[in-house]
């Protein structure tokens, strides 16, 4: 709970920055500024997923790392040298790519501007918020980083500061930008500039004044050695398979928006409020999934250590064990909010009485949904921890296939059922999958 319960909370802050930003942009100008803005969000959405495993990969290799240095639940102690490696190793793969992400920024925004059909008026305010937005890469990117590696540290606390920190500077810098200076609405995108390198100043403080030992700035034969080949080439390796499961992710992710629109303009806005009630879902699982991957990584790294494989084991298991738990709790906790106040929730999100109407055929996939869900979500924090990288691939590389398959398969008979069909299968497929390996993966930890 010490783990999970700050990741919920900083989780939990996520949606209102978009909220505050298009209440902003809706005060100030017209629905072109408005679209212009989602239109450049999106743009960022689908740039910086593909870089989430600097987040994903540093987290189960740090843990791995702090529980073979150090075996006591005390935090601020002094950083076991692997640690430190892998910090240096995982924020300078974070420059490079904010490096490559500036060179290829007119590149990426005019092509995706060019498939996107929207209005000129559109696309001039999404260019303009991204060649502002884009400045912050090397923060963002470095974020990234950061919060897995505090993760990794059984640190959950320090991000859920950080997060706190980018959302409220975020809110209150393009509040005032674009309320109280010339800016206008792109004053929304100059506010996310000085929130995310505020949030990296104040990750910065933290890693320097909390992690002893720790000398990430002042020893450079140490940034040199941790960048050699020989010391970098399994988080490149696992960094390369959890590439690959990102674009797996925005397959399904990104198929099922697009397909929901070519059902028209009723059926985009049902999927897309039933997505955000299970994403609102995600954000309490999630909290257990990042627990999981602090928890298992550190088991595993203990295992390496140990020269009592039999307890370890034990432990091992014990963590799985309860963090099934609690995540079939948060699921079953959700699968009542939805099967008793489904409808009410639907309300909440809109009062247009087509889409609600709508709505009422798809709720029971909204109840289903919760206990699946919290399984794959709790398997993927397990096999994180695990640094399993190739098992993480496989199961999303089979959940698209599924999902691409089951809807292929359906919609000639289920119509828009078959949407949500296939969203369910892809879950069903990483469940399946993850659980069948899991055998072999905990063994080859202890």
């Amino acid at each position: 709970m010490r783990l999970a319960v700050p990741s919920i909370l900083a989780n939990v802050t996520i949606p209102l920055v978009g909220i505050v930003d298009t209440a902003i942009v809706g005060h100030l100008s017209d629905a072109a500024a408005i679209g212009g803005i989602a239109i450049g969000t999106m743009l960022f959405d689908l740039l910086y997923w593909n870089f989430g495993f600097l987040r994903v990969g540093t987290s189960g290799l740090t843990a791995q790392a702090y529980g073979k240095g150090q075996k006591d639940d005390v935090r601020y102690t002094t950083v076991p040298e692997e640690c430190g490696k892998i910090l240096r190793q995982s924020v300078t793969i974070a420059m490079v790519a904010a490096l490559a992400i500036w060179a290829i920024q007119w590149l990426f925004v005019t092509v995706v501007l060019a498939l996107v059909p929207c209005s000129d008026e559109v696309a001039s305010v999404a260019r303009e918020y991204f060649y502002v937005r884009i400045w912050a890469a090397p923060a963002t990117l470095s974020l990234f980083a950061l919060k897995g590696w505090f993760i990794g540290m059984q640190d959950t606390r320090s991000p859920m500061a950080v997060d706190i920190l980018v959302n409220v500077v975020n809110m209150a810098a393009s509040y005032y930008l674009a309320v109280h200076t010339p800016l206008g609405v792109v004053g929304v995108a100059w506010g996310t500039l000085i929130a995310q390198y505020s949030g990296l100043l104040l990750a910065g403080v933290i890693v320097l004044s909390h992690y002893t030992g720790l000398t990430l700035f002042r020893d450079l034969d140490a940034w040199r050695a941790a960048m050699r080949w020989t010391e970098i080439k399994r988080m490149m390796a696992l960094n390369g398979n959890l590439f690959i499961r990102s674009l797996c992710f925005m397959v399904i992710y990104v198929g099922f928006t697009s397909i929901a629109s070519l059902y028209g303009d009723t059926e985009l806005a049902v999927s897309s409020i039933i997505m955000k009630l299970f994403m609102f879902f995600s954000y309490f699982v999630d909290g257990f999934a990042y627990a999981g991957e602090a928890l298992v990584g550190k088991a595993f790294g203990e295992n390496l250590s140990s020269v009592l494989p039999s307890k370890e084991e034990d432990k091992l298991k014990a963590v799985v064990r309860t963090l099934f738990n609690w995540s079939i709790g948060v699921g079953l906790v959700f699968t009542a909010i939805y099967a008793v106040w489904g409808d009410e929730c639907m309300a909440l999100m809109t009062n247009d009485s087509d889409v609600l109407l709508a709505a009422e055929q798809y709720m029971g996939w909204l109840i289903a949904m919760p206990i699946v869900s919290a399984l794959a979500f709790m398997w993927d924090g397990i096999y994180v921890g695990a640094t399993a990288g190739i098992q993480i691939r496989n199961a999303m590389i089979w959940a698209a296939v599924a999902f691409v398959g089951l809807y292929a398969a359906a919609s000639p008979f289920c119509g828009t059922q078959a949407l949500y069909i296939a969203y369910f299968a892809h879950l069903a497929a990483r469940v399946i999958y993850l659980t069948g390996k899991w055998k072999a993966v905990e063994s080859s930890g202890i």
